[in-house]
């Protein structure tokens, strides 16, 4: 699971898709967002012949934090880094201006175009928006926990579960993704322990799977306070709430299971949410709004997967194009 930041590549990613966004321009499409939900969906828009750019904070999203990818179709095995390089190459092939280090903080729209203002001062406008802007897994917030990111602490046990074959893990959380999480990883680790600080929220019968799985046990009512190791994840420390007792838990690794929060930022304002704070979208990735869309982890799309969210760009870039289409009729 560990990885080492491969600075060359750094470099690699910091020379693809050089911005050569014109803020004089209106575009046909500006994608806010530089997942796999965003470059995709600059990717259809642009081979529909329409004037694209993104616009991001991070180039790559969420991946970057991924040691290793192993279930996109088509590669069998890549380093999260590995996979940017090789999306931002197709972008910078089809020669889609991306401007990175960003972010949007204003939207005004007008005359069927679209405003959006950026923290550095600069506007650019288009005629159709399409927000990827992803979301970041919620974390403990202990010691420890972000020095062992991607070196024994993980947030997705669908994506990592499978390097844990026959290892003991420990899952945070107390809600359905917990209970989900634990259950996947039972059916390749040796032992899975759920911590929580309280008691179970998840539905009975997720509920009821954890208990009657022998591969599975339960720590309620305990706080994790520390993620500990020597250059590897080694074990957490545990406080047990009831007695204040502190405890050292021994394993190989800790999924984070405690939700998602959505980067809306100036769309929350303007688009409709659902009680998670994700951009509601109909089945062709439209928000409420004319000429905005949304793909991706910012959504409402369950299943927050790589593969997941590059469908998703794509959808929305190509209900971007009929929607131009039909303004041009």
């Amino acid at each position: 699971m560990s990885f080492k930041l491969n600075l060359d590549f750094g470099s690699a990613i910091a020379k693809t898709s050089q911005n050569n966004l014109d803020p004089g321009t209106t575009y046909d499409v500006l994608v806010v967002g530089g997942g796999p939900a965003g470059l995709n969906a600059a990717l259809y828009a642009s081979r529909k012949g329409l004037v694209t750019g993104i616009l991001t904070k991070r180039k790559g999203g969420q991946i970057l934090d991924t040691s290793e990818v192993d279930n996109y179709l088509g590669i069998k095995s890549m380093s999260g880094e590995g996979l940017v390089q090789e999306f931002l190459s197709h972008v910078d092939q089809n020669g889609i201006p991306v401007l990175s280090d960003v972010e949007v903080t204003g939207i005004s729209s007008g005359d069927g175009v679209h405003s959006l203002m950026l923290d550095t001062g600069e506007t650019y406008r288009a005629r159709s928006i399409i927000v990827a802007t992803g979301s970041k897994p919620r974390t403990l917030g202990v010691p420890g926990e972000q020095e062992y990111s991607g070196k024994g602490v993980s947030y997705c046990a669908i994506c990592d579960g499978p390097f844990f074959k026959g290892r003991e893990v420990f899952v945070a959380g107390g809600g359905n993704s917990a209970a989900e999480a634990a259950i996947d990883l039972a059916k390749v680790a040796s032992k899975v322990t759920i911590v929580h600080r309280s008691q179970f929220r998840s539905d009975k019968v997720l509920t009821d799977q954890l208990y009657s799985n022998p591969k599975i046990s339960v720590m309620l009512g305990t706080t994790i306070t520390e993620v500990i190791g020597d250059g590897t994840f080694k074990g957490l420390k545990a406080r047990d709430n009831a007695t204040g007792e502190e405890k050292l838990l021994q394993g190989d690794g800790l999924f984070v299971e405690i939700g998602h929060d959505p980067f809306t930022g100036p769309f929350g304002k303007l688009v409709d949410l659902n009680s998670h704070g994700e951009i509601i979208v109909n089945l062709k990735n439209e928000t409420g709004i004319p000429g905005i869309y949304a793909a991706g982890d910012v959504t409402e799309v369950p299943y927050k997967q790589i593969v997941i969210a590059a469908s998703d760009g794509a959808k929305a870039a190509l209900s971007a194009s009929e929607y131009l289409n039909r303004l041009k009729a």
